[in-house]
């Protein structure tokens, strides 16, 4: 590593594995024969590099070290560093999403676009939420009650266990786990958000459904009601709008025989006078 750094001063590639703990002077991660620290080796290796990817959410981010209370002190690259990086967020990341991200870099000589979490929008851009595999079963309202119920055995959403999927960037859905073979959601396990920031702390506990992100689950049955029951519930609405329509015509009519009655009497009084 050292030979590579002096050789390619400059135009080498850093790739960081793992939170930093940045407190007392970082002695709580010691490396090689030497007992350099985490920080110290980070600082020293990263001067000279031109790109930054930091594989992992707890070299993105802090990940589960950095969690509440964090005795150690430990932080995400771009906390300690304050430079640009590129965060192939995951616990674990998916290897395609790595790759992906080498090769843009190798190829253009450039990172490739990101959010705001210097994630590329490439992998990160959409939610779980909307490429899963489940979200038919959102969308019908068919949820998971418990572990092991119907629901579970018929392959319906995770939601109400836990599932952070509506909160969750990333593109697991899509290329899934080694080599594509399958991803938690579809082994039947909701997703914990761990791409997103400080999720350790944020989307806690992992198997109940996160109150505070004002998710709106879908009622009557979401997009699975019956052509009846639609039918049914359509011609109610009619009916009740006809009676509204006739009950306000019959209150009109009433009205305007009024009006016109008191305009009569006031006809005929003033008749009254003018002969008297």
């Amino acid at each position: 590593m050292d030979s590579a750094i002096a050789k390619y001063k400059g135009n080498y590639i850093l790739v960081v594995e793992g939170g930093i703990p940045t407190k007392d002077d970082g002695i709580y991660l010691r490396i090689g024969s030497n007992a350099e620290t985490g920080l110290h080796r980070l600082k020293r290796i990263s001067k000279d590099a031109k790109y930054i990817v930091n594989f992992g959410t707890c070299s993105s981010f802090g990940g589960v070290q950095a969690a509440y209370p964090n005795p150690t002190g430990a932080k995400g690259v771009h906390d300690i560093l304050g430079c640009e990086v590129v965060n192939v967020s995951g616990c674990p990341p998916n290897a395609v999403n790595m790759i992906g991200t080498l090769v843009h870099i190798l190829l253009f000589d450039r990172v490739p676009p990101l959010d705001l979490s210097y994630r590329p929008i490439w992998a990160y851009g959409g939610r779980i939420h909307d490429n899963c595999e489940r979200r038919a079963h959102f969308d019908a309202g068919e949820f998971v009650q418990e572990w092991g119920d119907e629901g579970a055995k018929k392959g319906w959403c995770l939601y109400k266990m836990g599932c952070k999927g509506p909160l969750t960037y990333n593109n697991c859905p899509r290329y899934r786990f080694n080599q594509g073979t399958n991803w938690p959601v579809g082994a039947g396990h909701g997703c914990i958000g761990c791409s997103e920031p400080n999720f350790w702390d944020t989307m806690a506990p992992f198997e109940e459904p996160n109150d505070k992100a004002g998710i709106r689950i879908p009622a009557f049955g979401g997009v699975e009601a019956t052509s009846d029951a639609i039918g049914e519930l359509v011609t109610g609405i009619t009916i009740g709008a006809v009676g509204v329509h006739a009950a306000g015509s019959i209150i009109k009519a009433k009205a305007e025989k009024k009006k016109k009655e008191e305009e009569k009497n006031k006809n005929d009084q003033n008749n009254t006078g003018e002969n008297k």
